[in-house]
């Protein structure tokens, strides 16, 4: 299917985004080693666009990169995106249309060890990204993601809009908050003509199979599901916006390629979850070993860590009015399918034939 009225096909009430538009497509993604970029390299894969990936090598042993053979889909170059030499020799090389810009240090706790580096990374990284872009003739559609965290949290109990104040309290958080306000200074400074429509996409928290970064509650579950242990808990009072990761990769797919055509959708959006799906880690945590069975069960014990939000919901008015989108997994279904990913690695399942199969589940293929 083509652009336009034949991309957005009405389904009941809401509108659903043919991923057929990426055949044929060149793509260039930075992060395509980590969790969410080897999920979405599988995705567009599948859709028949022809990706380049950039990236360090995977960031964690195992890794989903490695274990779904995601390099065997794709072109994939490793580079730091801090040199700017390499990753643009790279970018030359691909010629892309679309870029989707992944790369960061996402870890809050590691920020705090290695601030420099964070900003390093997340700051001058989105620098360089968007240099190839101010120098290349063949982008047509650039798309930025970052995350929920984003905002001045101010613990309050609405969502936060996309026009609320920027200013992440943590480095992590902070750097990513420069990120998005470099994207700005780019998109007025030298994309103003429309050559190149330029987005940003703030995630609400990820959850997936194949997720084995330290410090992130789902996969401490499943490493202390794995080992028989009870499962830590340092915060089961903090709320956060939880989403499966093909919701958000979904969503960034749909805003690149439809303002590849029609710059209108370019602009800054909210992903994330239904109000309902924005759960206390503890619920989270009591969700996962529900499904997960074999007498699992979790235990408080803050670790008495650094400053980490306690209140966190975006408000995703504005990508749902613009594109007729709504979440397709709410989070008892997201977890479910943690729980079937998981089990089949644990199992040494063919784990390409596992993405395959819940990633056509989510399209309703």
């Amino acid at each position: 299917m083509g652009i336009g009225k034949y991309t957005l096909e009405s389904v009941g009430r809401l509108m659903s985004f043919d991923l057929s538009f990426y055949k044929g497509k060149k793509v260039f993604i930075t992060g395509h080693t980590g969790f969410k970029g080897s999920w979405l390299c599988k995705m567009l894969a599948r859709a028949g666009a022809e990706v380049t990936g950039y990236s360090l090598k995977p960031p964690t042993s195992p890794s989903l990169f490695e274990i779904a053979g995601i390099e065997q889909d794709i072109h994939s170059v490793i580079g730091d995106i801090r040199d700017y030499q390499a990753l643009k020799k790279a970018f030359s090389e691909a010629r892309p249309e679309i870029v989707f810009h992944l790369a960061a240090q996402p870890i809050v706790r590691d920020s705090y060890k290695e601030p420099a580096y964070t900003y390093e990374t997340n700051v001058m990284g989105t620098v360089n990204i968007l240099e190839c872009l101010r120098n290349s003739s063949s982008v047509k559609s650039f798309l930025n993601v970052t995350t929920d965290k984003v905002y001045l949290n101010r613990e309050w109990a609405w969502g936060y809009r996309e026009n609320e104040e920027l200013d992440g309290y943590d480095p992590y958080s902070n750097s990513k908050s420069c990120s998005e306000l470099v994207t700005g200074s780019y998109k007025r400074s030298f994309f103003q003509d429309g050559s190149i429509a330029v987005s940003t996409a703030r995630a609400g928290n990820v959850i997936g199979g194949g997720d084995f970064s330290n410090d992130r509650i789902i996969p401490d579950c499943v490493r202390a599901a794995m080992r028989h242990e009870d499962i830590i808990v340092r915060n089961p009072f903090s709320t956060r916006p939880y989403q499966h990761v093909l919701e958000p990769l979904y969503v960034y797919l749909m805003i690149a390629g439809m303002q590849y055509e029609d710059g209108g959708y370019a602009g800054s959006y909210n992903v994330g979850p239904d109000d309902v799906d924005c759960f206390q880690t503890g619920a989270l945590v009591n969700l996962f070993v529900d499904k997960w069975g074999e007498g699992l069960k979790w235990i408080d014990r803050s670790d008495g860590g650094p400053h980490e939000a306690g209140f966190l919901k975006l408000d995703c008015s504005r990508v749902k009015e613009k594109f007729g989108w709504k979440p397709r997994w709410n989070l008892d279904t997201a977890i479910e399918m943690v729980v079937e990913w998981s089990k089949c690695w644990i199992a040494g399942n063919d784990i390409r034939a596992c993405m395959d199969q819940e990633i056509e589940t989510f399209l309703g293929n």
